[in-house]
């Protein structure tokens, strides 16, 4: 058993400097001690594939990262794991707990994870060892998973048992989310013709500054992106459906640059949660762009539910300062002027037409190519 405070002080000393993730009793300790150590930032996500976006955006800004989680939860980590980390080649220390541990009496609902836990990390090619209960342990371990993630890009886990941790004195955790102001509704009306992704894509660059940052969302909407023009500031996310948001808010957190996500209704549909850490946080440097065509574009034009709900309404239920809403290029060229000036976050809805570009090509450039120039970006 080891101190909070202890494995805190090593992991600063190795450069681990942002945290997120969801809460297991196993971990209370040692997350209840980085909320406290104003030394370190933590992030509250509302799943545990939210976190592992976040903790993305955050290494692309510079951040070295640590993700805490439940077992159970690696079964809503495994997407971005394997298609977000392993293609970009994004590494960050995972710290998983082990319920349900053969031989140790816990709930049902763990037994199964409980068992598969080691073998579930083998076939996601993540190294992992147990969480160090020694202090004198405290360096080697982290050092075998910096030097792993410094060789491989990709992630390490330490499995942590129930009491690796001790307990220490309870204390009130603070509300530091900003608290909600009234949010500015902008409806710039409906023309009845709905414009092409393109046509959208070509406005949005051709009115953005230079140094803004630019996260587009898996699909035809990245593939589009770089079809019109290729820059070091874009990422197309290739995989990791749903994840564009938190990725572009863990960025936002760590970086002075605007930032804005290029989402789909679907994908948003997808990851509805992260809206409600975006705007939680309140990064003031984001703009949350959603096009929607009621459709899954790339699979064959399969409709969403986005016609059946009300993404301004949501955005403002969760604290965005401010929403827009246009249905035609110019309503979103005047909308997302203005929105550029705004105090994020702020969320653009655009409805589009369905269909893309007839010759749609695919990124040239490989994943970890594309996050190597983001991140150079994103730091000079």
């Amino acid at each position: 058993m080891i101190q909070a405070r202890d494995f805190i002080d090593s992991a600063l000393g190795h450069g681990f400097d942002f945290f997120c993730g969801v809460p297991c009793s196993f971990l209370t300790p040692l997350i209840d001690q980085v909320i406290a150590d104003g030394r370190t930032d933590y992030i509250a996500a509302s799943s545990e594939g939210e976190a592992v976006a976040i903790a993305a955006g955050a290494w692309l800004a510079g951040k070295q990262t640590v993700i805490m989680c439940q077992n159970s939860g690696l079964g809503n980590a495994v997407n971005p794991l394997t298609s977000l980390n392993a293609p970009f080649r994004i590494p960050t220390l995972l710290i998983v707990t082990w319920r349900g541990k053969p031989g140790l009496a816990d709930e049902p609902q763990h037994e199964l994870m409980g068992q598969i836990t080691p073998s579930l990390l083998n076939l996601m090619n993540i190294p992992h060892e147990p969480f160090p209960t020694d202090k004198n342990q405290l360096q080697s371990v982290l050092l075998r998973a910096q030097i792993h993630m410094e060789k491989t890009g990709l992630p390490y886990a330490l499995v942590m048992g129930k009491g690796d941790v001790a307990v220490g004195d309870a204390f009130n955790v603070a509300d530091t989310h900003l608290p909600k102001p009234p949010t500015i509704i902008h409806d710039m009306g409906q023309s009845g013709e709905r414009p092409k992704r393109m046509d959208v894509l070509e406005s949005l660059l051709t009115s953005i500054p230079k140094d803004v940052a630019v996260i587009a969302t898996t699909g035809k909407c990245g593939r589009e992106l770089f079809t019109l023009t290729d820059r070091e500031q874009h990422l197309y996310q290739v995989g990791s459906m749903g994840a564009a948001s938190a990725m572009g808010f863990g960025v936002a957190l760590n970086t002075k640059k605007t930032v804005v996500v290029l989402d789909g209704d679907g994908a948003a549909l997808m990851k509805l949660g992260n809206l409600a850490t975006i705007g939680a946080y309140g990064p003031e440097n984001m703009l949350h762009v959603i096009l929607d065509n009621g459709t899954y574009d790339s699979t064959g034009g399969q409709l969403t539910t986005s016609a059946h709900i009300d993404f301004l309404k949501i955005a403002d239920a969760c604290g965005y300062q401010s929403v827009y809403n246009c249905d035609d290029v110019v309503g979103f060229s005047t909308s997302l002027k203005q929105a550029l000036n705004d105090q994020g976050p702020v969320l653009l809805n655009v409805y589009i037409s369905t269909g893309s570009m007839k010759t749609l090509g695919r990124p040239t450039i490989k994943p970890h190519q594309v996050a190597a120039r983001f991140k150079k970006f994103l730091n000079t």
